[in-house]
């Protein structure tokens, strides 16, 4: 299995338990999931599609992709250009972001087509999120979302979390308009309950539910929280508790590593019910360690083997 995850990985500065200590890393929410994926299951082929900067900082961050198995070969070096930076900010586990965004390279990512057509070509899963097109102008919108089309039409996967973040958009109508055109593009979709009631005013998990199926997603799991995750594929539904956890660290990444999961399994024809499962429980470590990227037990790992 070759999967190729598409977006932005950014220069990450995570508080330490001393108030003032921040740790530097590299994390974004698609790479995120890459990076779980790559370290759930070695045999899977990970790549990373992007453009960086051509300044230090964004030489360090490959090195580091290449260091944790992820494929760098098809990220594109722009002159001039830097990577994006952000901070988090922790309040008893819930976590908010200040960004430095605005001249990263990864704006760029979608403006080789045929380099991102090649790249596509060679996967046969292609993860997708909201923040990815976010982040883009009109244009290179537009070229994602044709490249998503072709790549489920040639009979690959296509995978899409939605992952509404308003301030990344022109306006909630942009958003949600784009959100679902991207729904429409994609075989997977993993929206977050929370989310969905928010920006498209869904009543429960299973009007989220209907309404990506209706726009086309044969596979559609909906997480919430603490709550049961519910899920639907080819017309059967179906829901999965969360364990309760007795702490919350921090949040960063828990979708993300949920994501990374449920992919792994579905790689290896898992049932799609024990597949989440074992996002629960991966979500349910990483929540437990502070930063976007934590060490994962070896046990967990074994499960995937």
């Amino acid at each position: 299995m070759r999967v190729l995850a598409i977006g932005e990985c950014m220069a990450e500065l995570s508080p330490k338990a001393q108030p003032g200590d921040f740790h530097l890393g590299f994390a974004g929410d698609t790479f995120n999931t890459a990076w779980y994926l790559a370290m759930l299951s070695p045999d899977i082929d990970v790549s990373y599609f992007t453009a960086v900067g051509d300044e230090a900082l964004s030489e360090r961050m490959l090195r580091a992709m290449s260091e944790a198995g992820i494929g760098t070969r098809h990220i594109r070096k722009v002159k001039g250009r830097a990577l994006g930076l952000y901070m988090i900010s922790l309040d008893k586990g819930e976590r908010s972001f200040s960004y430095w965004r605005e001249q990263s390279a990864a704006r760029l990512l979608a403006e080789d087509t045929e380099a991102l057509n090649a790249a596509i070509a060679e996967s046969d899963l292609v993860y997708v999120s909201g923040i990815t097109l976010a982040i883009l102008d009109g244009p290179g919108r537009n070229t994602l979302l044709e490249a998503m089309r072709s790549a489920r039409r040639a009979g690959k996967r296509v995978a899409f979390d939605p992952n509404l973040r308003l301030h990344l958009w022109d306006g909630a109508g942009q958003m949600t308009e784009v959100i679902m055109q991207a729904a429409a593009c994609c075989n997977i979709a993993l929206p977050s309950f929370e989310d969905e009631a928010r920006w498209f005013a869904d009543k429960d998990a299973e009007a989220t539910l209907d309404r990506y199926v209706g726009a086309g997603a044969d596979t559609v799991i909906v997480k919430n929280g603490a709550a049961s995750v519910h899920y639907r594929q080819n017309g059967r539904n179906g829901a999965v508790p969360v364990q309760a956890l007795a702490s919350v660290v921090d949040t960063t990444a828990a979708g993300d590593s949920f994501n990374a999961a449920v992919l792994a399994g579905l790689a290896t024809d898992m049932p799609l019910g024990e597949a989440i499962e074992q996002g629960c429980r991966l979500a349910g470590q990483v929540v437990q360690s502070r930063g976007a990227l934590v060490p994962i037990r070896l046990n967990l790992l074994e499960q995937f083997a």
